[in-house]
């Protein structure tokens, strides 16, 4: 080691005559990267078949929550303190429970726990049973959005990016959490509490999957450790004299100085939850938030049935609420807000067969060519299909969303039986792409080199088919896709004169996806 001599010798002597860095930009003076468009003529359709009739309670506004309130509720006006809060709508046989929210603090220090509650009611003079056929949620905390490649395998579900992407992934699989029973059954007028689960602003350390009874305390954070005095520092280091010096200095006021402005981010987390439910008889289902409701020493507890009962009868709608969406119907002259979605949406499940005109085979396209289907397609992005997918609202509130704008929860299950007409070898691949919005030109997609920084979709997306040594293969995918991206192959077949394959693409819309997207069947010929 130098000495303080050698060192300060050193430092006397003239800088070496080297160019100097370039002081770096300021984050925001940072030119973003160059992207050209890359258009691509090729066969775009819309996508055949139709959603299905299974109604889904579909909670979604606010999708940022701030305030106690109701989310979601189709019970009966009467008797409520907010009539304009229930939309009377009663589910029986199969439908969907899906929820998507985000709790975000107040203020960066503010660390409650924000609680969703699904309440369940039966109102009929018999006792109604549920079967809980498929059940999944979870929080960010448990599935935080890891930056993923575009394209990996996920043959044991262990990889995803966001609560949404982890949610579909379990559905797909056709999971039930084991918080979940498969059965409820409620008496007759009575109410069950389905979830309650906690969105905390703070990491807990009990479980937050809704096994915590009602009730039970939720312990305090443990407060942060102390800054270490000047003045302990000092007298441990025996020089007893300094430390007097130091008490004994007059306690003057400091000079005022302008308020520091708190630039922390502000504390937040999401939860996503979809139940495949069988009701034997009609019920009525409501969303709710709460703050955990706190002990006199500041100690906060898990919401209790009662409680969550006294906000459907007495509380109005939470916040603070999204901007309203522009009516289908209107004329377009400026921004279309398509709005978030509170309400009952027609469609769980859509189901399609990809073929040709009149046939049962879907011809494969000539060499070098490509033909997409269009997916989860919404007003004024259709990719010139004119073709809308989103699943339609039975009953809405006002300021919330006309259609279920990007299927969030809703499965798609597509086949298409493939067959090579040519009489040579034909290397054929399936890809999941996202383009962006063009309804201008059509059977032309647009994309950007390089794609947009945005992640459009995040999710796991399952592949069954034939391989090319006739054994049946299934594959889990999770996908990683910006705006404006080309799609890596899900598979590659090498394709026979004349050979026949069936080829099945199915997956969940995850709720942190940004529609629309497509399929695409790409012929690359042999060799390419």
């Amino acid at each position: 080691m130098l000495s303080i001599l050698t060192a300060l010798s050193l430092a006397q002597l003239p800088a070496p005559l080297l160019p100097l860095p370039a002081p770096a930009p300021p984050p925001d003076q940072i030119a973003a990267p160059l992207r050209r468009e890359v258009l691509r003529q090729q066969a775009v359709m819309p996508l055949p078949g139709q959603l299905d009739n299974v109604p889904v309670f579909n909670s979604n506004s606010p999708e940022l929550v701030q305030t106690e309130g109701i989310l979601l509720s189709t019970f009966p006006p009467d008797g409520m303190a907010v009539p304009s809060a229930h939309l009377n709508y009663a589910f029986d046989g199969r439908f969907d429970v899906f929820a998507h929210h985000i709790a975000r603090g107040l203020t960066p220090d503010d660390n409650r726990t924000l609680y969703m509650g699904i309440l369940v009611h039966n109102p009929n003079r018999h006792p109604v049973s549920i079967d809980v056929l498929q059940a999944a949620s979870y929080l960010s905390q448990d599935a935080p959005f890891n930056n993923l490649p575009p394209y990996v395998a996920n043959p044991l579900g262990t990889v995803f990016s966001g609560p949404g992407s982890r949610t579909m992934n379990d559905m797909l699989r056709g999971f039930r959490q084991a918080s979940v029973p498969s059965v409820v059954q409620i008496p007759p007028r009575h109410t069950h509490l389905l979830l309650n689960v906690p969105i905390p602003l703070r990491r807990l350390s009990v479980p937050t999957d809704g096994t915590l009874p009602p009730g039970r305390i939720i312990p305090t954070p443990l407060p942060p450790e102390p800054e270490e005095d000047e003045t302990d520092n000092l007298l441990a280091d025996g020089t007893m004299d300094t430390a007097i010096a130091l008490l004994e200095q007059p306690n003057d006021p400091p000079a005022t100085k302008p308020p520091v402005p708190d630039n922390r981010p502000l504390p937040s987390n999401g939860r996503s939850a979809l139940f495949y439910l069988l009701s034997s008889g009609p019920v009525y289902v409501a969303s709710l938030s709460m703050f955990a409701p706190t002990l006199p020493s500041g100690t906060e507890r898990v919401p209790t049935l009662y409680e969550w009962q006294q906000v459907l009868r007495v509380g109005g709608l939470a916040g603070p609420r999204d901007y309203p969406p522009t009516p289908p119907d209107a004329q377009r002259f400026s921004r279309f807000f398509y709005g978030r979605v509170a309400g009952v949406a027609a469609g769980s499940q859509w189901v399609a067969q990809l073929t040709d005109e009149g046939s049962d085979h879907l011809t494969i396209p000539d060499p070098g060519d490509r033909l997409s289907y269009a997916l989860s397609t919404v007003d004024y992005n259709t990719f010139g299909t004119g073709q809308i997918q989103s699943a339609p609202i039975l009953a809405r509130y006002p300021d919330t969303a006309y259609r279920a704008h990007g299927n969030y929860g809703i499965k798609y299950d597509i086949s298409m039986p493939l067959h090579n007409s040519t009489d040579e070898m034909q290397t054929v691949s399936i890809a999941l792409e996202t383009p962006i919005q063009n309804e201008t030109t059509p059977n032309t997609l647009v994309f950007l080199d390089p794609p947009d920084d945005r992640v459009f979709f995040r999710g796991t997306v399952r592949i069954r088919y034939v391989d090319d040594w006739r054994i049946p293969e299934t594959r889990y995918l999770h996908l990683v896709q910006r705006r404006g991206q080309q799609g890596e192959p899900l598979i590659r077949l090498r394709m026979p004169p004349g050979d026949r394959r069936l080829v099945q693409v199915e997956f969940l819309y995850p709720p942190d996806a940004t529609p629309p997207q497509v399929l695409t069947v790409h012929t690359q010929g042999e060799g390419r």
